[in-house]
């Protein structure tokens, strides 16, 4: 949902990826979710975070408090965030209220990022 609101939000401004420590596909419910707010995910892939260099990004967002299994070069990139989210993964009724949480995020780093 992240990258979907930073591609919209940033768009032409950002280039945007999303990993995991292990790649993944995108749940059905934040498709469905970021559907209902006009944003198509559903294309959208999760790589593997070792696919990525972490020299190769100013930024990087961990989501869910994920940021402590992260290997310390991505911790140290010119600037790292670490969102405390509920993971709605197992709670698909909770989407609508990350999705909403998500977006605020983003558009206060784009906002930063932009001006």
């Amino acid at each position: 949902m992240a990258e979907g609101f930073a591609k919209q939000l940033g768009s032409g401004k950002l280039e945007v990826f999303s990993s995991g420590l292990e790649a993944s596909e995108v749940n059905s419910h934040a498709v469905k979710a970021m559907s209902a707010v006009g944003i198509d995910i559903s294309k959208q892939t999760s790589n593997a975070l070792n696919e990525f260099k972490a020299e190769d990004f100013d930024i990087v967002i961990s989501l869910c408090g994920c940021g402590v299994n992260l290997p310390p070069e991505w911790l140290t990139r010119e600037i790292f965030e670490d969102w405390q989210l509920d993971d709605p993964a197992e709670q698909p009724e909770i989407f609508p209220r990350v999705r909403e949480e998500v977006k605020k995020r983003v558009e206060k780093l784009v906002k930063t990022l932009v001006c």
